[in-house]
C-alpha cells in the first residue's frame, strides 16, 4: 500500500493578462509574490522529446551539415578522405566520430568542429 504523500500535488497554471504597460512591472512582482514565474511559452528540446537518443547527436549533426552543403556521403568521402561507410556509420550513431575526423568534417562543411564531437 502506498503512503499518503506529505504535500498535497499542486497543478500547474498558465495565465495571460491584458493591461497598461506601465503596470506590468507592478503585475509581475504582486504574481511572483503569490508564487507564479514568468513563462517564455516554450519548453526546452530535450524535454519536448524525452525519447531522442543523444547519443546519436553527432551523426544527426553530421547529416544536417552536409544536407546543408549539398552534399553526398560520396562526395563527402572524396572530399574529406574518410571512406562513405565509414561516414554512413557514423551518421547512424554507429561508430565514434574523433577530434581529428571531426576537424576535417568541420572545414569540409564550414561547422564546428565541437557539433560533431
Amino acid at each position: 500500500m502506498q503512503e499518503p504523500m506529505k504535500k498535497p500535488r499542486t497543478e500547474i497554471i498558465r495565465l495571460a493578462f491584458t493591461g497598461p504597460a506601465e503596470n506590468r512591472e507592478k503585475a509581475l512582482n504582486a504574481l511572483k509574490r503569490l508564487g507564479y514565474s514568468p513563462d517564455s511559452g516554450s519548453v526546452p528540446w530535450r524535454e519536448a522529446f524525452p525519447d531522442h537518443d543523444q547519443s546519436r547527436e553527432p551523426g544527426e549533426c553530421l547529416a544536417g551539415a552536409r544536407h546543408r552543403e549539398g552534399l553526398t556521403q560520396k562526395e563527402l568521402a572524396r572530399v574529406t578522405g574518410i571512406p562513405q561507410r565509414h561516414i554512413s556509420e557514423m551518421e547512424n550513431g554507429k561508430r565514434v566520430i574523433g577530434r581529428k575526423t571531426a576537424e576535417k568534417f568541420a572545414k569540409a562543411l564550414n561547422a564546428d568542429c565541437r557539433v560533431f564531437l
